[in-house]
């Protein structure tokens, strides 16, 4: 018999929010019928519109506070609740680690099968003392509509570009360059790109800063590779940024959503920026991936290599190991480290880096990891620790076998999305290793995300 659902389209309906979902947005019932509303805080009573109904479920639109949350707060930004980049700034700093831990707990207990507290320890999130203008990297789309030219995030659920003076998670220099950008485009009569017609020049704009060497580098990502005014742009630019050092144009003449190009021309100055993890210098450019948090990252990389735990006798195994940033921080106390990279690009700056910092006890390899590790196994080579940071999308399971089949003391596993950690953690735990400890980082306040560190054990036979 077919179920009929509760709730219709349109209709306004008063309900209790029980709890939080995987954006952050509240989730209430009616009749037992589950609505999706952003905006809405746990705790509160509130008058919603119902405006998409599913087979099982519904979302709503917040209509009306009744009774708010004592953790409800005014956010700091005027732009908040039409754009995209935040998704929490409604709910007190606290109250956003308390989300992300119970977050973290849900799909330990629900896709791990775990018992927190019980099976395994679960950690308060490690947060920020100051969480705000923390991103040391800001990627914003260019576009124009009949007011103009709009540079900003894009609205929530959408790719219409919200036009903004001022960001609070992104770094001050990057307000100042987008003003410039724009007046810039007018002087000169730049179009800004349509991503429907694939007709303008203007794509996006990146800004990286180093955190700790203040080096700023803009990229201009363009549409044609021949763009007039390039130079007066720098120019202009040299003026007003303190600590510019690069201004790059990347060329990406594809219609598509990804945002960079693989070719960039320096307009002035130097190729790349620097900054530094811990005691560490990185060489960063246009296309280098590094966490743009940098104060977080250094607590997220102490954290992991607190739980190697390697005494200088060890040999670790870092698998998807990026530029080789976290491989360089075990390389403080490791004997040997193997890192593992599908994309060239980064291998090359993996192995750069390690000669920056004259570090001569690691060992970088390009390819698959679960096709990599399994050759480096097979020559002999044998780890008593691994560390793995896999995408959002978690490890290969074939990997996961490989790492157990070499029985190393401990496992650490680096994620950014909970829901594949559970899910791994349940396949290593099937595999014979214990999950003892898991901490969640911050690295994105205001928003839904969280990294996690988990430490994993062999099991006592």
């Amino acid at each position: 018999m077919k179920r009929e659902v509760p709730v219709k389209k349109n209709e306004e309906y008063i309900i209790d929010i029980k709890g939080f979902g995987h954006d952050g947005e509240g989730v209430g019932k009616v009749d037992e019928f589950t609505l999706f509303t952003p905006m809405v805080l746990k705790g509160e009573k509130v008058k919603v519109k119902v405006v998409k109904v599913n087979k099982n479920f519904g979302f709503g639109k917040l209509q009306e506070i009744i009774e708010p949350s004592e953790n409800r707060e005014e956010p700091i930004c005027s732009s908040y609740f039409k754009c995209g980049g935040c998704q929490l700034q409604h709910l007190n700093y606290q109250g956003q680690l308390t989300l992300k831990k119970d977050r973290v707990k849900d799909v330990l207990e629900r896709i791990g099968g775990f018992t927190v507290g019980k099976d395994i320890i679960l950690n308060d999130v490690i947060g920020m003392d100051e969480p705000y203008r923390y991103r040391n990297k800001v990627q914003l789309p260019v576009g124009a509509d009949e007011e103009g030219i709009k540079v900003g995030f894009y609205a929530k659920k959408s790719h219409r570009i919200i036009d903004m003076d001022k960001c609070y998670i992104q770094n001050e220099e990057g307000e100042i360059i987008t003003a410039i950008l724009k007046k810039w485009m007018k002087a000169e009569n730049i179009a800004p790109y349509n991503e429907s017609t694939g007709e303008g020049i203007i794509r996006h704009i990146m800004v990286r800063k180093g955190y700790k060497t203040g080096e700023v580098m803009v990229v201009v990502v363009t549409n044609k590779k021949k763009v007039y005014g390039l130079e007066k742009l720098a120019e202009m630019l040299k003026k007003e940024i303190k600590g510019l050092v690069s201004v790059i144009q990347n060329i990406n003449t594809k219609k598509t959503n990804v945002i960079l190009g693989l070719e960039n021309k320096v307009i002035w100055g130097k190729e790349d920026i620097e900054d530094y993890i811990g005691k560490f210098k990185f060489k960063i450019s246009p296309l280098s991936f590094f966490q743009v948090n940098p104060i977080q990252t250094e607590v997220l990389y102490n954290k992991a290599l607190e739980y190697a735990n390697l005494t200088r006798n060890e040999v670790v195994f870092d698998a998807y190991c990026g530029t080789g940033t976290i491989s360089l921080f075990l390389s403080q106390k490791a004997k040997k480290v193997y890192g593992v990279e599908i994309i060239d690009e980064a291998i090359i700056k993996a192995r750069e880096n390690a000669e920056e910092n004259n570090v001569d006890n690691v060992e970088f390899f390009t390819g698959k990891c679960e096709e990599i590790i399994p050759e480096i196994i097979n020559k002999g080579v044998k780890a008593d620790v691994v560390v793995v940071d896999p995408p959002r999308k978690g490890c290969e399971e074939s990997l996961l076998h490989a790492i157990t089949e070499i029985n190393p003391k401990r496992i650490v596993y680096v994620s950014c999305d909970p829901a594949t950690l559970a899910r791994d953690l349940k396949i290593l735990r099937e595999l014979g290793y214990v999950a003892e400890e898991v901490t969640p980082v911050d690295m994105f306040p205001h928003t839904s995300h969280v990294e996690c560190v988990t430490l994993m054990s062999r099991m006592e036979k």
